[in-house]
């Protein structure tokens, strides 16, 4: 039995809203999320999904445009990988801050002053890491790079990404243009490839591919791609993501270095690490501000080290639960010969909450799901003098320090546009005891 296709449907949006699509009311009353569209927009909207109480969908057509609409860069693509590139830089920055003051409000927080959106000015190529998937076109007989459609599991072929740094696009379709000269039935056994560069533009490459008898590279192949670095790497085919099952080839170098407030970091390709390091070292200098340096620092959630390696002192513990995370803080550690300064503990925050003392700075970049209870109970109790809250989610930020407020005063407040084009959100919360 055919799926009966869900209909269009013609529209004036309301407001963006926390995930970034933007919010419609459908004549029976049912809220209608939208990409592709901006507030005041009448559009026909061609509809994804269609529940009891709500509806989601993909702006098809606009009667009447917004005065904040711009060309995308990506007119093609994106939907699939940044979807706010349809309104002006100042738009987005000026709906960044709104987002990130209506969560507070949420919890009935006033933050104390106006809301700052930090920017570099860079809204496109600052992405130092993009991953494609690949795209058969059975008419042309030709592989191409893709992106997902956003909301389906269709492709659309694309020729790389404006947001991308120039280099990784250019390895990206060298690399594709060296497959293109591959057997075709290929394309079949490849997954993604996963590009990255150091802020010199060297620049790394790993195919994923899914057949463990895919055949290697010649030197010279590799050579062609004009790279610092090449890894075949077998993924499971049986894992949606991009994982390491096993490496089937390497070619010259496997990591990249990139220098942060002056202290260098080491990383793998997969690993992670920060995509937009201009905008994140500006959250770390305005963090390093209310550090102070002969006391404790607890970092929580701590990646592979950029903030407690870069902003914490003599007296450094820093706390992580993904090994491969670990690994590469540790790594890190060594080679920054401060073993007598750092103690690196592999744990859930939540389960190492006895290094956390009255007289120490907490640290705490939590993923988007925001603090664990026992993390915020933890806090609340010990009472260290100043905590310096990094969220990559407002929504849950503005929840956790809701709870923290019984015993915190917020002294400073920023947002960081990480992500142009996007709607992802960073914001950076000081709070000191009262």
């Amino acid at each position: 039995m055919t799926k009966k296709p869900l209909p269009l449907v013609t529209i004036k949006l309301d407001k963006i809203v926390g995930g970034g699509q933007t919010l419609a009311t459908m004549e029976d009353g049912r809220k209608l999320f939208v990409w592709g569209g901006l507030p005041g927009e009448i559009v026909e909207v061609q509809l994804t999904k269609k529940k009891s109480k709500f509806a989601e969908g993909v702006v098809v057509n606009v009667i009447e445009s917004s005065p904040e609409r711009v060309a995308p860069h990506d007119e093609e693509s994106y939907l699939s990988t940044s979807p706010w590139q349809i309104m002006s830089f100042k738009a987005e920055q000026h709906y960044k801050a709104a987002l990130i003051e209506e969560s507070f409000e949420l919890h009935k927080i006033i933050l104390p002053n106006p809301i700052d959106i930090f920017t570099d000015g860079n809204d496109y190529g600052y992405r130092n890491k993009i991953e494609f998937s690949w795209w058969w076109d059975k008419q042309l007989e030709q592989l191409d790079l893709a992106f997902f459609r956003r909301g389906t599991h269709g492709k659309i072929p694309v020729n790389g990404s404006s947001l991308a740094r120039p280099s990784i696009n250019r390895a990206a379709i060298a690399l594709r243009n060296l497959l293109r000269t591959k057997d075709g039935s290929n394309a079949f056994k490849l997954k993604t490839a996963l590009i990255r560069c150091d802020a010199k533009d060297n620049v790394i490459v790993q195919l994923y591919v899914k057949d463990q008898k895919f055949g290697i590279f010649s030197d010279n192949e590799v050579s062609s791609l004009d790279i610092i670095g090449f890894e075949l790497i077998y993924s499971n085919p049986k894992s949606p993501a991009s994982v390491v099952t096993k490496r089937l080839q390497t070619w010259g170098k496997t990591n990249l270095v990139d220098a942060i407030i002056g202290v260098p970091f080491t990383y793998a390709v997969e690993g992670f690490f920060q995509i937009n390091i201009p905008v994140y070292t500006q959250a770390l200098n305005d963090m390093k501000r209310w550090v102070i340096s002969d006391r404790p620092i607890v970092d929580l959630y701590s990646g592979v080290g950029t903030i407690g390696l870069t902003i914490g002192g003599k007296n450094v513990t820093m706390v992580e639960s993904n090994e491969n995370a670990f690994r590469e803080m540790k790594s890190n550690i060594t080679v920054l010969e401060r073993e007598k300064t750092v103690r690196a503990i592999l744990a859930p925050s939540e389960n190492a909450l006895q290094y956390i003392t009255n007289n120490s700075t907490v640290l705490l970049d939590p993923p988007r799901a925001g603090l664990h209870e026992n993390v915020i109970l933890k806090l609340l109790d010990v009472m260290p003098e100043r905590i310096l809250y990094l969220s990559c989610n407002p929504t849950t930020q503005a929840r956790d320090v809701a709870i923290l407020s019984e015993k915190y005063d917020i002294c400073h407040h920023r947002g960081y546009n990480f992500f142009p084009r996007t709607p992802h959100i960073e914001h950076l919360i000081i709070l000191v005891s009262k």
